[in-house]
């Protein structure tokens, strides 16, 4: 049996752009773009984590909005269950830390990134939505 990985994911729109971010190579599915986040830790809420994981990869601080999508895709590493959320930063500019690159893309531009798969059912909702600029 999988294992079961639970994860969250920020959408972090600003100027009508959406923060995406490039996995580096030695992480697992390198070079896919994701929405930056990580694991949900014991204790923690999602929106919890979305905070924590934001302020440790990005350096920066963000307010959680509502939740997007709760997707779950079976990896050969376990099944992993992403819930996206609508972020807005509030303090400090995204810092490359983890990532092998990030940047804002408008929604409309998103498909043309590699993304992981999970993500791709967020990407699919917001490539129609006109974000607030």
């Amino acid at each position: 049996m999988k294992k079961d990985i639970y994860v969250v994911g920020a959408v972090i729109i600003e100027k009508g752009k959406v923060l995406c971010a490039q996995r580096g190579q030695d992480e697992i599915l390198p070079y896919k773009w994701e929405f930056p986040g990580g694991k949900i830790e014991a204790g923690e809420t999602p929106q919890e984590a979305v905070k924590r994981e934001i302020n440790e990869e990005l350096l920066c601080h963000i307010e959680i909005g509502k939740e997007i999508d709760h997707t779950i895709y079976e990896y050969d590493f376990g099944t992993v269950h992403l819930s996206t959320f609508f972020c807005k930063l509030i303090e400090g500019e995204p810092q490359l830390t983890e990532h092998l690159e990030i940047k804002w893309v408008e929604p409309n531009k998103l498909e043309s990134l590699d993304w992981a798969p999970a993500d791709l059912p967020t990407v699919n909702k917001l490539s129609g939505m006109a974000l607030i600029k």
